[in-house]
């Protein structure tokens, strides 16, 4: 996707985020809390997991084999502190505890702009999914 070789998934754009910074077992994904991502009294936890999983994905994506793509298996989150409007930058980094076959385990957490943890995330992937994501248009 950061080359430009692969479509975009619709839900980066939807909710206005994507991915940052890829190597291998390891990514980030960041996102802007607005109003409109609020479930009230602050952002829905939807968003939250769809920027953890993210991350999480993109991170057990960045470890496996060209041709190879995941499906997530079993999320597991925790919400210690909410995600409002006023937070800020909320940045998810998601690493691969590990890439086994054909299992993988990779975990994430989002932070704001002070470091103060919002939410984890842990979850297994199926890593042995042997199909060549969409390519762009």
């Amino acid at each position: 996707m950061l080359e430009k070789r692969l479509a975009v998934p619709p839900i980066l754009s939807m909710l206005d985020f994507g991915p940052g910074a890829v190597e291998k077992g390891r990514a980030n994904c960041s996102l802007v809390a607005e109003e409109e991502h609020d479930n009230p009294p602050a952002t829905s936890t939807a968003v939250y997991a769809t920027l953890l999983d993210s991350a999480a994905g993109c991170a057990v994506q960045s470890a496996l084999p060209e041709g190879t793509t995941y499906t997530s298996l079993d999320p597991s989150m925790r919400f210690p502190h909410p995600m409002t409007a006023d937070t800020g930058l909320g940045r998810a980094v998601g690493t691969v505890i590990d890439g086994g076959r054909p299992t993988a385990l990779a975990q994430a957490e989002l932070t704001d702009d002070s470091g103060r943890l919002l939410s984890t995330h842990k979850q297994l992937h199926d890593s042995a999914c042997p199909m060549s994501p969409p390519a762009v248009p």
